[in-house]
């Protein structure tokens, strides 16, 4: 298949409409407030109705942007572009180096399913077995928002169809039979570690952690030679954003001193996280 500049920038053009304006820097929603009403069902038992919630959120969001959305849209979108532009002459002079490809690919595997479902098992039975409420809804939020993550990267890589960096001839072209774009591992220990980090806001060492891990995953894949750049950037800006959706979207709030300064711990942190309408997704649920 000959290389097709123009289908670069189409697509382009159209994942700035539909993905990167869904999670680049658009400030998440408040949602409106709602009478007293019966206990509020446990995230485990409301755990599969979130998702589709979050879902149809997280696919919708483009139709909720406004003007000052465009501040964020375009230069992602330019910068983008010029990523994909790039991706091949990136790709190939990585492909010259490949001593650091066996540590890389060890360190990719925080990013798969297996590592992923550690993380959350781990969180999750300990919290159960300690009493920690903090570590339960993390790994019980951490499960959904790797679910959302999951869905939407394979949705995004079935649509896409990009060549990976070693498939020859048609490497890094689109709607060709790849599965490329974007990183699953990159999105998938971005949102997880969104989670983490959001939920143990007041422990700067444990933010650092988290967020390192995610970003040692997401250069693994490309030093690896299994992604392109745009694809681990893409990957981690969606993760990021689907993990902070679902963590200031479900989150329990408690009267520990941790959530008593969320709020102030918040503006420390970029606010990128998809502008959703909850009380939408609420009333229809």
């Amino acid at each position: 298949m000959r290389r097709n500049g123009r289908s670069h920038c189409l697509f382009s053009m159209t994942f700035l409409a539909v993905g990167l304006s869904a999670g680049f820097a658009v400030r998440a929603q408040a949602p409106a407030p709602t009478p007293a009403a019966s206990p509020t069902p446990s995230l485990e038992r409301q755990f599969f109705k979130n998702i589709l919630r979050d879902q149809k959120a997280i696919w919708t969001a483009p139709l909720h942007l406004d003007r000052d959305d465009a501040k964020w849209m375009v230069p992602g979108g330019i910068g983008l572009m010029a990523l994909i532009t790039t991706d091949r002459t990136t790709g190939d002079e990585m492909a010259e180096f490949d001593r650091q490809v066996k540590a890389s690919r060890i360190i990719s595997y925080g990013g798969s399913a297996y590592g992923i479902g550690a993380a959350v098992a781990t969180f999750y039975i300990v919290g159960r077995l300690k009493h920690d409420s903090r570590a339960r809804e993390t790994g019980i939020l951490s499960a959904e928002a790797a679910v959302d993550s999951f869905i939407v990267s394979n949705a995004l890589k079935g649509i896409t169809q990009r060549g990976r960096p070693q498939t020859g001839r048609d490497r890094s072209e689109f709607f060709d039979g790849g599965s490329s774009f974007p990183s699953g591992h990159s999105i998938q220990a971005w949102t997880v570690a969104t989670i983490i980090a959001n939920e143990y806001h007041d422990h700067r060492l444990v933010q650092i952690a988290a967020y390192g891990v995610a970003s040692a995953v997401s250069v693994s894949r490309f030093t690896g030679h299994q992604h392109y750049l745009s694809d681990v950037l893409v990957g981690s800006a969606m993760g990021y954003g689907i993990g902070r959706y679902v963590y200031r979207t479900h989150h329990r709030k408690g009267s520990g001193a941790a959530d008593q300064d969320e709020e102030s711990a918040d503006s420390r942190w970029p606010a990128i996280t998809p502008k959703y309408q909850r009380w939408a997704a609420d009333n229809t649920a």
